[in-house]
């Protein structure tokens, strides 16, 4: 494991599913209910507005003691004063994300279904690596798949955490967490798209707990 441990409950915001007005509140919701680990995701927005929007909830997050990381931009991370950077295939990658940001910053890297590509981006110095969809994603319905082999295949490997990400529900989490072992997963809808944020987070937060208590 990284000496930058991840998780379990990683929650990942999207403007479909927070309501613009409530923004803050919402997230603040799902801080009370246990996230551990909040990301910034805002694809067409300014860069200005997510800017000052990632101000407002790096204050939030402060209070909660909970890291703030950004989707897709270092720079914008770095503006912000965030705890870290995500960033995929298109994405600036993990080295130069590490050059702007310095070796405190919290590094992730998206491997899809591909360990071999995790390997990598472990030795290009992530922090953590997310392996998805691992169901069918309302957020990202043209993901592939990624069998539950890859996890298992992974945690043979890798010495940093590994995260779950897409479709994941407080229904499907059990199977996952049997199946898969991930060290956190990312969620979305299953916090933000139910009508408890808080209370959302505290379910999933209790199915995590109970299997991660596990030798």
């Amino acid at each position: 494991m990284s000496r930058k441990r991840i998780g379990p409950l990683y929650a990942v915001t999207d403007p479909h599913w927070i309501p613009e007005d409530r923004f803050l509140e919402v997230v603040e919701q799902a801080l009370r209910g246990g996230v551990d680990v909040l990301q910034l995701r805002e694809k067409n927005k300014p860069k200005d507005f997510v800017i000052e929007r990632g101000r407002q909830l790096l204050a939030l997050c402060q209070r909660y003691g909970v890291p703030l990381i950004v989707n897709d931009h270092p720079e914008i991370a770095k503006a912000i004063g965030a705890d870290g950077v995500h960033v995929g295939k298109d994405d600036p990658p993990v080295t130069e994300a590490r050059a702007l940001l310095g070796p405190d910053a919290i590094i992730g890297a998206s491997a899809y279904g591909d360990v071999d590509l995790a390997v990598r981006l472990q030795e290009e110095g992530a922090d953590y690596v997310a392996f998805g969809a691992v169901f069918p994603s309302p957020t990202k319905p043209e993901e592939p798949v990624v069998p539950m082999e890859v996890f298992r295949q992974a945690r043979k490997i890798l010495k940093i955490p590994i995260v779950a990400i897409g479709g994941i529900t407080l229904e499907n989490l059990p199977r996952l967490m049997e199946e898969g072992r991930p060290d956190a997963v990312a969620v979305i809808s299953a916090i933000f798209g139910q009508p408890d944020p808080e209370q959302a987070a505290r379910a999933l937060k209790k199915v995590l707990q109970k299997y991660l208590e596990k030798p």
